[in-house]
């Protein structure tokens, strides 16, 4: 077992570091600040296109794009171990993985598409994607369910002719405030009696513009939009969609979401690293050029084992990341899913100690704006939730252990 970056990805890695560090970064907070600048919170100021658009054009260029593609034929082809260092450096600054076409959800959206949709879909959805000329959005969960067990996915699917009519609510429906998002991936329940309970829902392409869906408000995380990203609340009323836009066929959304979300979870993961390191970074800095009672703050306190258990907790957890990318790599996802579960705890629970920490270094600054810790903080504690709560991963992780011990239903 490899985890550690092979020859072909050094290069990569160094030039994607590099331009994180040195390009993208420095460009992050004028992005955020230019926000709602022109009296509209849900459409980019010009200078956050050209901020933006000029930097995905640098990546190009240099051949710096949709490194997720792994076991593909188009791009690099990398390995989910290798994208994951890539990850890593992308989760260092808020425009990282928009810059190289690596964000979520499209990355997710993208790899749907590739796998399982009919060509027509490819050219009118995944050619604008790759190129990085349009966003996506995943439709998953609902107000009015516990969507943590997705078997409760309750959007009305319908066949009327040659149209399926969806009815229902979604929100946390991620990128769906983008002015630039051209397309709904979407769960629905369209229910058999005939099939099993895991083949009682179908996902289907949805254009935005379809006539009967609202935006009815943008969800706020600790009193933020994330505007003009935004996490929508939709209702669709009577929305008539083409039968052929329904992937694969009725009863497979369950097994689409699977192929989608276990490489997804790894990403979020490492890009979750990401921010810890630059935590700890901020951290040892401050501590080092802070002063109080005549000693820097290194020297106060317990902050010289803060500073110690956060790096090895980030080590711990990069290490765990990776070999769940490596499991992703050897082919059965099923054997893969218990460690992606381990990780998706673990990675998100750790970066947001670290940047809690890194917080407390900082004092009242740290929960500011003029630091990137009160927005990071924010953005992992969420992550605690998106792709499954810790609660439901923690029982796949504890189901699969069990079985070692045990032939009885868990």
């Amino acid at each position: 077992m490899n985890l550690g970056m092979t020859e072909r990805l050094k290069p990569i890695h160094e030039k994607v570091a590099k331009m994180v560090r040195e390009e993208i970064m420095p460009l992050d907070e004028e992005y955020l600040a230019e926000v709602g600048k022109d009296g509209d919170r849900w459409r980019h100021t010009a200078r956050q296109l050209e901020i933006i658009d000029g930097l995905k054009a640098k990546a190009r260029e240099r051949g710096l794009w949709n490194f997720w593609l792994t076991d593909s034929t188009r791009g690099y082809g990398l390995t989910t171990v290798e994208y994951a260092y890539l990850a890593e450096e992308m989760g260092k600054a808020h425009l990282g993985a928009e810059t190289f076409n690596c964000s979520a959800p499209d990355t997710g959206n993208m790899e749907v598409l590739e796998r399982y949709c009919a060509e027509e879909h490819k050219q009118r959805w995944l050619a604008p994607l790759l190129e990085g000329k349009i966003r996506s959005a995943y439709l998953m969960t609902e107000p009015d369910v516990a969507s943590s067990d997705a078997t409760n996915i309750a959007m009305r699917c319908e066949r009327d002719g040659d149209h399926y009519v969806l009815n229902g609510e979604k929100w946390w429906s991620s990128g769906a405030g983008d002015p630039r998002c051209g397309l709904y991936i979407t769960m629905v329940h369209t229910p058999d009696e005939n099939r099993g309970k895991h083949e009682q829902h179908s996902m289907i392409l949805v254009s935005p513009d379809t006539p009967g869906i609202t935006k009815l408000r943008a969800m706020e995380i600790y009193g933020h939009d994330d505007a003009p990203h935004g996490h929508l609340h939709l209702r669709f009323e009577d929305v008539r969609v083409p039968a052929e836009n329904l992937i694969l066929g009725e009863g497979r959304g369950f097994e689409i979401a699977q192929g989608r979300l276990g490489p997804g979870r790894i990403h979020h993961c490492m890009r979750a690293i990401g921010q810890a390191e630059m935590a700890l970074e901020m951290m040892c800095q401050r501590s080092l050029r802070r002063e109080a009672f005549g000693k820097p703050l290194a020297q106060l306190g317990a902050n010289f084992d803060i500073i110690a258990e956060c790096r090895m907790e980030i080590e711990m957890a990069r290490l765990l990341c990776l070999k769940a990318a490596w499991m992703m790599d050897q082919g059965d996802k099923k054997a893969a899913a218990p460690w992606i579960s381990q990780i998706k705890v673990v990675a998100p629970r750790v970066a947001l100690k670290v940047t809690d920490e890194a917080v407390q270094m900082f004092g009242a600054q740290g929960i500011s704006q003029d630091t990137p810790l009160a927005r990071s903080w924010t953005n992992l504690r969420t992550l605690r939730f998106a792709d499954g709560p810790d609660a439901v991963h923690r029982r796949q992780v504890a189901r699969d252990e069990l079985k070692k011990y045990t032939q009885q239903k868990v």
